[in-house]
């Protein structure tokens, strides 16, 4: 069993197999502009690697890597049994995701080319109606949670519950964001902690809400902005931070940065850290991910991370 003052965090999102394959060229120098209506690939790829993934998985797994032991909220179906014992044999909390047996977990398909550019396709796997706002309900001993891409309706439906019982929580929109119209977004974003997405999806908010980015950050407490290998941005308030990127020993794979970035940001802030350091601790949590092949293959000890935390930034970590 779990201690509760462990389970302090809670991690909604998708759940997922990761099929990561690599093209050796660029997508770019194959795809005809003046063609694009009349689309018909086939890339022949130099790698491919099944793995476990979803945003909530990856979240979660960084957190285990960083010493703790988040709750995942989210959905599988009845191919889960290995990703479950993945994620016992990690100490994550998994006793609150539901297991439908009459559908499979979530697949996502991802080719990257040389350039990190990705195209990929993603099957959401099981949708059970009532899950969410039972399995938020149930939280207890909450300090922080995320709400990372997944079904919109469940996102809402986390969000509303979170708003309730006064959880602090981060809006991770992401890959989900197209779904949402211009009121969910809106009431998402509004009693947000934190806001985050890369550079592209934050532009995206933007313009869909009509605002200038002065007006967003005044929305929420805090709005981060990943630029992948520029590193990020933080604003609270009148304030913002630049985050430079941690460096990598190699660039193997991309997949899965950003959800690590969100796991160090996020064992920042249940540490109670400037949010400079939050940050930083996001960008090196972020390279892990960017030098294996695969979203959970990375491996650090909190001794290991607090050295390569000094190289990158030169200030020592008390983690």
């Amino acid at each position: 069993m779990l201690e509760n003052s462990l389970a302090r965090i809670a991690v909604s999102g998708s759940l997922a197999y990761d099929q990561i394959m690599d093209f050796p060229g660029k997508f770019s120098d194959h795809i005809l502009p003046d063609q694009i209506h009349n689309l018909n690939l086939s890339f022949f790829l130099s790698g491919s690697r099944q793995s476990f993934g979803g945003t909530a998985g990856n979240i979660a797994y960084n957190l285990s890597l960083l010493q703790e032991r988040p709750t995942i909220l989210g959905v599988a179906g009845s191919d889960f049994l290995d990703y479950k014992k993945w994620l016992d044999l990690k100490k994550i909390d998994s006793r609150k995701i539901a297991n439908v047996a009459t559908d499979r977990t979530a697949a996502a398909y991802i080719i990257t080319d040389k350039a990190d550019n990705q195209i990929a396709a993603f099957y959401p796997g099981p949708l059970p109606p009532r899950y969410a706002r039972r399995a938020a309900e149930s939280l207890k001993n909450i300090e922080l949670a995320i709400v990372a891409p997944d079904d919109k309706k469940r996102m809402l439906d986390y969000i509303a519950v979170y708003k309730k019982n006064h959880i602090p929580y981060i809006f991770d929109p992401g890959q989900a964001l197209i779904a949402f119209s211009l009121a969910e977004l809106r009431q998402a974003i509004y009693g947000a902690r934190i806001l985050i997405g890369n550079d592209y999806e934050i532009k995206l908010i933007i313009d869909k809400l009509g605002l200038s980015l002065s007006k967003l950050v005044m929305m929420v407490e805090i709005l981060a902005i990943t630029k992948g290998s520029e590193g990020s941005d933080l604003y609270r308030g009148a304030e913002k931070i630049s985050i430079k990127a941690a460096k990598p020993k190699n660039v193997s794979d991309p997949t899965g940065a950003g959800d690590a970035y969100r796991a160090g940001l996020i064992k920042g802030l249940i540490k109670g850290y400037n949010l400079k350091t939050c940050g930083q601790l996001g960008a090196l949590a972020a390279v892990y991910t960017v030098e294996r092949f695969g979203t959970q293959t990375h491996r650090f000890t909190l001794s290991e991370f607090r050295k390569r935390y000094q190289d990158n930034f030169q200030e020592k970590l008390a983690i």
